[in-house]
């Protein structure tokens, strides 16, 4: 009985978990599989572990991803076959049959899905990241040229440096423009806010 219900907890797990060709493997297929493999249910037990051990290391052998699964699905469709009534002499045999079908699927769909990956090659994070960035530039270019002269180069001066050296940008900036730091500023604010429609505008 323990025999029985560890076979059973083999069966119920003989699917595939991520092969695209899922099938269904039921407790009556499974039955009949057996059946036809060995009269006796222990020794039809152990026959079974081997059909499936000689199908992964079929699969291993051709370099396929998930043999587990595609071994489940060989036996899957051998038993679904013999349930509903077709009569198969040498289950154990016949599934290698079945397997190599099996196999010229699998390539056949890595070959479609080697053809759509080179028609539209994946672009890499860092690769994404520079063709933004680049993009970005441009549109900045295009916005700032679309800036007054006067403007484009309060706002370029405006934001240029770093700490101290920003600091005295706007300072000459004040002096200049003969304008208080509060207005200077605001003009500021305004043609930042411009520059950013225009960017958001580019960019989309």
């Amino acid at each position: 009985m323990s025999r029985d219900r560890d076979l059973d907890a083999e069966g119920s797990a003989a699917v595939p978990r991520q092969a695209s060709r899922k099938s269904e493997l039921t407790q009556a297929s499974l039955d009949c599989f057996l059946k036809s493999l060995e009269p006796d249910r222990e020794r039809a037990a152990t026959r079974y572990l081997e059909v499936h051990k000689n199908l992964v290391r079929f699969f291993e052998w051709r370099g396929c991803p998930y043999p587990e699964d595609h071994a489940d699905e060989a036996i899957t469709r051998v038993a679904r076959r013999i349930a509903q009534g077709e009569e198969i002499r040498d289950p154990a045999t016949y599934v290698i049959g079945v397997a190599r079908f099996l196999l010229l699927e699998i390539h056949k769909d890595q070959e479609k899905e080697r053809r759509i990956a080179a028609a539209q090659p994946e672009i890499q994070p860092a690769e994404r990241e520079a063709d933004e960035l680049e993009q970005r530039e441009d549109c900045l270019r295009r916005c700032l040229d679309q800036l007054s002269p006067e403007n484009r180069q309060l706002i370029l001066q405006y934001y240029d440096g770093e700490k101290s050296q920003k600091i005295n940008n706007r300072k000459q900036l004040t002096e200049r423009l003969q304008l208080s730091v509060n207005t200077l500023r605001m003009r500021a604010l305004r043609i930042r806010t411009s520059l950013q429609g225009c960017m958001e505008t580019c960019v989309s």
